[in-house]
């Protein structure tokens, strides 16, 4: 007997369950309000921001070609023409998806789900009207969206947050970015590029709290150059709009309160589970302080018919993983014997270089009070990284002492997002240092980092003299 599926969200996790449902035989309807499946990583995250950073890597490639004896010139920037692009992505990837839709015979709506029961859903389509629906089981795939602060919220234009951000209405003159997170730091790489003076403020001692910072030391000195100012262990006291802009009071942890005006300020505090689901409290779901949904190994909610996904299920909030567990719920109810417990999750922050990790970190490990190695590989000694002149880089791997396994891998540098898929494949497939070294590399290649780190552990790395000394995190 075919099961009726009720899929409610259609971005990464969302589309990618009710196409899987659809596969395996499953009548299946997927409710967003958007035009076609994609949701925020498709309309305003995950592919505008990367379509934009493809351009402002162009820009900074232009620049950097002055050291090699070509110059470009100052670049011209026609807005509509970058926005067009953008947009143009953005229609192709949503378009495909409604077409893989159709062709699976998934029922899309469009409009707004509401529980009447664990059963039932009441669908307000953005067209007018509602429909009432009745389903075996629904998957809540209703993602996240950016965090805000009421004390910032002046109903101004000037105020931004990441989808405000990523319309690109205009290039300001300058631009305040609060908030040192991946997201923050992407969009200021984005503006910076395109000629505006941009600033960070981060309330923490670093940027990208939580990162690991040798791989974060690298892209702090690359935003040093390209960025007006970055302005770390200081708070946002206060915002008032003038006629110019935004008038922005500073508190840093030492020294004396200052205030600057910015044309534009961009508010990238991090994000928010969508998780306020109307009706859900007519179900048996239940929900974590955080304001995610409770969920099990099987991404099943306390109420059995019921499934949470992606990033209304819990961090990380990331597309990929939310892809990974749409999957994984359906083939839960299609009967199979699954269960959610990935050794690595990969992380990717898109600026110039490019940070990558997953599994275990250095900081993880001294959390856990847990003996490791470290072996990391500078990319000074690669081959392909000095000819494309980036020698910033670095190849970082956490071994197991006693089994030398492969716990977590860390890269910063050109293409770091590319490479982390082999050292997620490592990771889990218990890989260890012999089996990296072991692997031939082809040559030149920034990938061959991650095998040379492999021999750093051994000291039999070739392109070193004098191998790096692996190092013992916890003791």
């Amino acid at each position: 007997m075919s099961k009726n599926i009720a899929v409610i969200g259609g971005g990464p996790g969302g589309y990618a369950a009710a196409f899987l449902a659809a596969d395996l035989g499953m009548q299946v309807t997927l409710i967003d309000e958007r035009e076609n499946p994609g949701g925020v990583c498709l309309y305003v995250g995950c592919i505008p921001s990367k379509a934009l950073l493809h351009v402002a890597a162009l820009v900074n490639e232009a620049e950097h070609a002055k050291a090699w004896g070509i110059d470009y010139g100052q670049p011209k920037i026609d807005l509509d023409r970058l926005r067009g692009f953008k947009e143009n992505v953005v229609k192709k990837l949503t378009g495909g998806l409604d077409q893989l839709a159709k062709q699976r015979k998934v029922t899309y709506l469009r409009g707004r789900a509401e529980f009447v029961n664990s059963n039932t859903l009441k669908v307000a389509l953005v067209a007018g009207g509602q429909q009432t629906l009745s389903f075996d089981n629904v998957v809540i795939g209703t993602g996240s969206r950016p965090a805000s602060i009421p004390a910032f919220q002046i109903n101004s234009p000037r105020i931004l947050d990441s989808t405000g951000g990523l319309a690109l209405q205009n290039i300001p003159k300058s631009l305040l970015v609060v908030g040192g997170g991946y997201i923050g730091l992407e969009l200021g790489t984005v503006y910076a590029s395109l000629g505006t003076k941009v600033s960070v403020v981060e309330m923490l001692p670093g940027l990208l709290p939580g990162a690991d910072r040798d791989l974060v030391n690298p892209l702090a000195k690359r935003l040093e150059k390209i960025f007006a100012s970055i302005m770390l262990n200081t708070t946002v006291a206060g915002l008032k709009e003038e006629a110019d802009g935004i008038r922005v009071q500073f508190k840093p942890k030492d020294g004396e309160p200052s205030e600057q005006v910015f044309e534009k300020v961009l508010v990238s505090i991090g994000r928010r589970p969508n998780s306020e689901v109307p009706g859900l409290e007519k179900t048996r779901v239940t929900k974590t302080p955080k304001g995610f949904i409770e969920v099990d190994a099987q991404r099943r909610t306390k109420d059995p018919v019921i499934y949470a996904i992606g990033d209304v299920a819990g961090e990380p909030m990331l597309a990929h993983k939310a892809s990974h567990e749409g999957r994984l719920a359906i083939e839960h109810i299609a009967g199979h014997k699954v269960a959610w417990e990935p050794k690595a999750i990969p992380a990717v922050v898109f600026t110039d270089p490019e940070i990558a990790w997953c599994g275990l970190t250095e900081a993880d490990a001294q959390a856990q009070a847990r003996d490791i190695k470290v072996a990391r590989y500078p990319w000074a000694a690669s081959g392909k990284a000095m000819a494309i002149d980036r020698t910033d880089g670095v190849t970082k791997i956490i071994f197991d002492p006693q089994s030398e396994r492969v716990l977590g891998v860390g890269i910063a540098g050109p293409n770091a997002g590319d490479m982390i898929s082999e050292a997620v494949l490592a990771i889990e497939m218990g890989a260890n240092a012999t089996d990296l070294a072991l692997t031939i590399h082809p040559h030149p290649t920034l990938s061959e980092t991650l095998m040379g780190a492999a021999e750093v552990l051994h000291g039999t790395a070739t392109d070193i003299f004098r191998p790096l000394r692996a190092s013992t995190a916890a003791k």
